[in-house]
């Protein structure tokens, strides 16, 4: 049973998520939060697996709650519901530690799928949209002018294989598991294993979480 925390200021829309959450054999709503701060106490309270997490509310934006939430080491993941789907608030959610997000107006199949996969650790978002949403949005990204003093390479990047970074570069490029299959001859299971090893190593909670890696490392430059 997947359970679930609905975070949204709007008490119609939490109505209509919980009745088609409800609906599910294999989904409950443990609590409905009106604001971000609601959101991180029940969280530690409750500790759900998934919390939709809207992005405008009074108070504490969904934005910093999710941070907060992210930085606690909760195991709940989180799936941001905004209302565009390139927005800059779509890419600061990411940036925060959501594992995905979606429009308000997607299908109800689409938001059921995206809970299941959000809460058995999957990222609810296309690798090439990500790619996107971290292109268009690149100057929110540190960045050193100085050519004086280079850094030193990122020791999230200092345990892995040669084979695990060429990985990682293209899952930053968008890449799907198929297509690393296809381009390094090999087994979809075994790029999964390596995906797995990524993710472990860097401290990535997911897919997004290792694109974003990627472009702070500069494994991968905007194109």
């Amino acid at each position: 049973m997947t359970t679930v925390l609905i975070a949204d200021d709007q008490p119609l829309q939490r109505f209509g998520s919980r009745m088609l959450l409800e609906s599910q054999d294999d989904m409950t709503v443990v609590g409905e939060a009106a604001n971000g701060s609601e959101a991180v106490r029940m969280t530690a309270e409750l500790h759900p697996d998934v919390v939709l997490m809207d992005i405008r509310m009074p108070g504490l934006d969904g934005i910093e709650a999710t941070r907060r939430i992210t930085a606690a080491g909760d195991r709940t993941r989180i799936l941001i519901v905004t209302t565009f789907d390139l927005d800059e608030y779509a890419y600061a959610g990411l940036r925060a530690g959501a594992s995905g997000f979606l429009v308000k107006d997607a299908q109800p199949e689409e938001l059921l799928s995206g809970i299941r996969a959000v809460a058995t650790g999957d990222a609810v978002v296309a690798p090439s949209l990500t790619r996107r949403l971290l292109d268009a949005y690149v100057h929110h990204l540190p960045t050193d002018s100085s050519t004086e003093n280079l850094p030193q390479e990122d020791a999230r990047l200092a345990s892995l294989t040669d084979r695990e970074r060429e990985i990682l570069t293209v899952i930053g490029q968008g890449w799907t598991n198929t297509e690393i299959a296809t381009r390094f001859h090999l087994a979809e299971s075994t790029v999964k294993t390596h995906v797995g090893r990524i993710l472990a190593k860097t401290g990535s909670r997911d897919r997004i979480q290792a694109v974003i890696l990627a472009y702070d490392t500069k494994l991968v430059e905007p194109s």
